[in-house]
């Protein structure tokens, strides 16, 4: 009877050493977090642990009332029994469908494109290296954003869904979801910071255990803007700049707090509505932006124009202004894929060093006099 009593206490004993180790090992994993540096983006945070990370969107569109939380695990990791999150994800991924063609560069500097399986629209992809991919039938067509195909992206079953909203959930991304499928919000677009666009690439490279190497590719592409902006801090003369154009009767420009005014500032000229601020772009009437930027140095970004007739055949008071007077117009609307995709749109997200270099070439062009843009073009004479 003695010895079954020291047996049976000696279990005991070992299953309260056992409970107890366990409980350390979880709280250890749970405590002992690493932040990622995130030093210009306001939207997201990625935390790592032992086997896990948690990355944190925070603003998935302009005035969201609440973010996502996304757990990427590896596979067969413990996670704790309080981590909450909306959706899990196994890391690295191998199949990855994704919605932005502002997603599809940070796929190919992480060397990751050949993940791609399903994209809205290819025929908006302009990056010779992914086309090469579709015309090998690799990837899918998957309808459009705002009418994705659900059937054709739930036979693809990839790992995860990379979505984005303009205000609000996706019904066909609450399909997705329920049939298994995590999908998981980015809000790289609602960032007003270039650097802080950019800087998403940290998010992309969770996804693939790869950030290192993002961390490194962020690194340079931040030097390189800096660095641009120091070939401009000097300057003397700040040329005014009007940009957008007309749409049927309404004009178009960017806010003075928007990412596009900010490479303006940067670049060392006056934006014309610098003061303004607000989401989306600012709607004005004709002869209000006449009234205000008749007489502006330069004129970006037109529209969709990319010749000077164009915009005569489209209406002829254009030509009252001084930048189409003398030829200063530039635009990126000229630069596409293959299949017509805008360029601009894919890639100026991530290498915003190249924007602004593109700018300071078109306002103070001696600081720069070998440099190609890469994006803004003189607008064609025909």
């Amino acid at each position: 009877m003695k010895n079954f009593l020291v047996i049976i206490l000696c279990i005991l004993l070992c299953n309260c050493k056992e409970e107890k180790n366990n409980s350390t090992t979880q709280t250890t994993v749970v405590t002992n977090a690493e932040k990622v540096e995130i030093t210009y983006a306001e939207g997201f945070s990625i935390t790592n642990y032992k086997n896990f990370k948690i990355v944190k969107v925070n603003t998935p569109w302009p005035n969201s009332e609440k973010g996502f939380t996304y757990v990427l695990a590896e596979k067969n990791a413990t996670l704790p029994d309080t981590l909450k999150y909306d959706q899990k994800i196994t890391v690295p991924i191998q199949q990855i469908v994704v919605t932005s063609t502002t997603h599809i560069p940070a796929l190919e500097i992480l060397q990751e494109e050949n993940t791609l399986v399903g994209f809205p629209n290819l025929n908006y992809i302009s990056s010779k290296k992914t086309r090469a991919l579709i015309a090998e039938e690799k990837i899918e067509e998957i309808g459009e954003n705002e009418h994705i195909n659900t059937e054709v992206l739930l036979n693809l079953n990839p790992d995860v869904v990379i979505g984005f909203a303009v205000e609000g959930g996706n019904k066909a991304f609450e399909i997705v979801q329920k049939s298994g499928i995590p999908v998981v919000y980015n809000g790289d677009w609602t960032e007003t910071d270039p650097l802080g666009k950019a800087e998403w690439i940290k998010f992309f490279g969770a996804f693939y255990n790869k950030q290192p190497q993002a961390d490194s590719i962020f690194k340079k592409i931040e030097r390189e803007y800096i660095s641009a902006k120091k070939l401009v801090e000097n300057v003397t003369i700040k040329p005014t700049v009007l940009a957008g154009s007309m749409y049927k009767d309404v004009w178009y420009l960017p806010y003075g707090n928007s990412w596009q005014a900010q490479f303006i500032k940067d670049a060392q000229a006056e934006y014309l509505y610098a003061e303004t601020s607000g989401n989306g772009s600012i709607s004005a009437s004709f002869e209000s932006v006449l009234d205000k930027a008749q007489n502006a140095d330069y004129w970006i970004a037109p529209g969709s124009f990319i010749s000077y007739e164009q915009m005569l055949n489209t209406s002829e008071h254009y030509q009252q202004f001084k930048a189409f007077q003398k030829k200063n117009i530039y635009s990126f609307a000229g630069v596409t894929g293959e299949t017509g995709g805008v360029l601009y749109y894919e890639l100026a997200p991530l290498r915003p060093d190249l924007v602004l270099k593109d700018l300071i070439k078109t306002f103070h062009p001696e600081l720069l006099e070998n440099y190609q843009p890469t994006f803004f073009k003189m607008l064609d004479e025909k």
